[in-house]
């Protein structure tokens, strides 16, 4: 079973997150983090196979973990998805280069959802 690293500083975002995984019937855990130090923390405690990452949040903003995680080789492949509100085409871009896999814009529809999640080798 896959394991899903789920940062979002929104318990409310995190459990749509999980509820559409369920709804998609697609098995598998999570892990959760409130932020992204908590994130990097679960990231050394954990194996995952995908990262579901916010851009907005407290103690290190996801883009900047983003950016610490690729600095790092053992996740150099990992696949990472920014989930976020952030819109704005120089966000994308910047995260896009900064080694996001893909990029989500919130709201989440479960369609969307499902294009991203199966547009990576997951």
């Amino acid at each position: 079973m896959k394991t899903i690293l789920v940062v979002d500083d929104s318990r409310i975002m995190r459990n749509i997150v999980k509820n559409t995984f369920s709804l998609l019937k697609i098995p598998c855990q999570f892990i959760e983090a409130g932020d992204g130090v908590a994130a990097l923390q679960q990231l050394q405690s954990n194996p995952v196979d995908l990262i579901l990452l916010d851009w907005n949040m407290p103690e290190l903003l996801g883009i900047d973990f983003l950016k610490k995680v690729r600095a790092m080789g053992a996740y150099k492949n990992l696949p990472i998805i920014m989930v976020t509100s952030e819109s704005a085409r120089y966000n994308v871009v910047e995260a896009l280069r900064s080694g996001a896999t893909d990029y989500i814009i919130k709201p989440v529809t479960e369609k969307v959802f499902l294009e991203k999640i199966s547009s990576i080798s997951f």
